[in-house]
Parts: structure tokens; sequence; C-alpha cells
């Protein structure tokens, strides 16, 4: 109750959406084509808004070292009661863009939000930006100290399989108290005991 859930395109769906509002939460979700019919409304809304049509908006930066970061997010009301989906009241554009030297990346997402216009653009980037953080300290313990880049399993859905695997032990790791995912597994190796100890830390 309270809460507001942030999930990447996968968790778009109907009817978690559906439970979170049931249980008095919000959710912010990226949307991709995976749901078409509504990521082309939203994606026509920022490219060609009605008459008269204000975004809110907001900018971050940031800097590490000499990579420099430009985050915006525009938001808008204007499809409330339009999009046939539970609880959206507004829709989001975010732009990302990353300099590095003399490599420019600009990524543009899109979102809905089950919370109003009196959740500031400001507030909704912080959302956002705070979902990022997550999601590439997720990707890089992955790619890093599984070596999924470097996996094998490719045929049908056994690469989605085996990233779940990842995640499922990278979530009981992270809720035992364990902070060098590495060191654990490589200790994992050497005392077959380590595991039996994990799971009780999760009940």
């Amino acid at each position: 109750m309270g809460k507001v859930v942030t999930g990447d395109a996968l968790y778009a769906q109907r009817n978690l959406c559906q439970q979170i509002i049931a249980g008095k939460g919000d959710y912010l979700f990226i949307v991709k084509g995976n749901q078409p019919e509504l990521y082309e409304n939203i994606v026509l809304l920022f490219a060609d808004p009605p008459f008269g049509e204000c975004f809110a908006d907001a900018k971050q930066r940031s800097r590490h070292g000499n990579r420099h970061e430009v985050r915006r997010l525009w938001a808008s009301t204007a499809l409330e009661g339009y999009l046939d989906w539970p609880g959206v009241r507004q829709v989001c554009k975010i732009e990302r863009e990353t300099e590095q030297g003399k490599d420019r990346q600009i990524e543009i997402r899109y979102a809905i939000t089950s919370l109003g216009p009196e959740v500031r653009a400001a507030k909704l980037l912080d959302y956002i930006r705070g979902h990022w953080a997550i999601e590439n300290q997720l990707h890089w313990v992955r790619d890093v100290t599984f070596g999924e880049d470097g996996s094998q399993v490719r045929k049908g859905s056994a690469p989605e399989v085996m990233s779940a695997l990842r995640n499922v032990v990278i979530g009981i790791l992270r809720q035992a108290g364990v902070t060098n995912i590495a060191a654990t597994l490589r200790q994992n190796g050497w005392h077959q005991g380590i595991p039996e100890q994990l799971l009780p830390a999760l009940q």
C-alpha cells in the first residue's frame, strides 16, 4: 500500500497493473512494442500533440569522469480516459543522452503511470532514474559475474529461462545480505554448504 512499482516493458501487463491498483499502490512501467496499441498511442501523442497541449517536463544532468548524461522527461494527462488500460493517468516520454569523448548516444523510451499530475515531472524522472540505476546494476552483475553476454545458450526460450534463473540467484543473494556476489559464488564453489546457509535467511 502506498508503494510505487517501477519496471521495464516486461511488466507492462494489464493484470499486474490492476493488481497494483487494487492493492492501493501505483505503477510506472516502460512501454515498448509488446503492447503495440498502447505504445503507438503514446508515441503519436508526443510526435503530434493536440492543439494547445502543454507537457510537464523536467531535466537532470550528471557527470562521471568524462561521461556526461542528460535525462529529460515529458509527461501528459491527455490520454487519461482514452487509453483502455487499468488505472493509467499519465504517459511519459523519457530521453537519455550520454556523451563520452566523441561517442554520443540518445535513447528514447515511453512509459505509463497511475500517478496523477500532482506528482510532478521531476519526481517521475527520479523514479525512472532509480529504476535505471537498479537495472544497470543488475545487468552489470549478470554480464560481468555470470558472463551472460558470452553465453552460448541462444535457442528457443532457453535464453529467457537462463536470464530468469540468474535473476533468482541474484535476488536470493541480495536478500541474504550478500554485497560481493562474485566472491560469494567463488566461496560456494569451494564450500558446498553455503547455499544451505543462505536459504533459511529468506524464510
